[in-house]
């Protein structure tokens, strides 16, 4: 594990000590789950961005073919409008 120097504003400082009193977890605990869930969720945007330019219409259309028909109605708020 490494350590690095992390200059908050006071305020910032404060409320990131009272969320992890709250939590029961240390601010470093907090500030790494924190951090965590940022790079994940711009990693997932990445990778969603590279499957989709890899994507294929005809190939969707393909696999959408292969669903079968329903004779009963839409789960009602699931009508096409």
């Amino acid at each position: 594990m490494s350590s690095i120097s992390l200059r908050l504003p006071e305020s910032l400082h404060r409320q990131a000590r009272a969320l992890a009193e709250r939590e029961d977890i240390s601010i470093n605990q907090l500030i790494a789950t924190a951090l965590a869930e940022k790079m994940a969720a711009l990693m997932t945007c990445e990778y969603l961005a590279e499957r989709s330019a890899r994507g294929s219409r005809k190939k969707f259309d393909r696999v959408l073919k292969k669903v079968r028909a329903r004779d009963s109605a839409p789960i009602a708020g699931d009508e096409l409008s």
